[in-house]
């Protein structure tokens, strides 16, 4: 089966790819029948993102190649207006500001939240701790002597129990 796929170039953490139309069982970047353009994901200012001949690709998809996901979204993008394209990526970099903006704000939040709830919960601690305090240690005077002995028959038996 005849597809049309991205070919990897360039260096490494910076991406280049040519749009190839190849045997499905050849490997991505092997042999290819035709190469119809690149895609540049990195290119800034003035450097030329994308080229596509889209007359060649609607030669292929009428002998029956198949089109590979990015390579469809990619020829949505060629059949745009540079003007319309764009807008299209900016409206899309916005999309993504906005949703980190929103995530850092909750972020702060719950920073905030977990503070006021550190302070709320140090203040009446300490005040109910101090007038406990007395109470506890009475009460834990008086379960020492019980337990004691308890523990002291246990320790007998089993030292008993190796014994034998």
């Amino acid at each position: 089966m005849v597809i049309v796929r991205l070919a990897k170039s360039g260096a490494k953490k910076n991406p280049y790819y040519f749009i190839t139309v190849a045997d499905s069982r050849k490997p991505r970047d092997g042999a290819f029948i035709e190469r119809l353009g690149f895609f540049n994901p990195s290119a800034k200012g003035s450097e030329e993102r994308m080229r596509f001949n889209l007359e060649r690709l609607d030669h292929w998809i009428s002998k029956g190649a198949q089109l590979s996901d990015k390579v469809k979204e990619l020829s949505k993008h060629a059949r745009l207006s540079p003007d319309e394209l764009q807008a299209k990526l900016d409206a899309k970099k916005d999309k993504r500001a906005q949703k980190k903006e929103v995530i850092k704000a909750k972020k702060v939040a719950e920073l905030e939240a977990q503070a006021k709830e550190a302070a709320a919960e140090e203040v009446p601690e300490e005040a109910p701790a101090e007038e406990e305090a007395p109470a506890e240690e009475e009460a834990a005077a008086e379960e020492v002597p019980e337990e004691a002995p308890a523990e002291e028959e246990a320790a007998e038996e089993s030292s008993d129990d190796e014994k034998k």
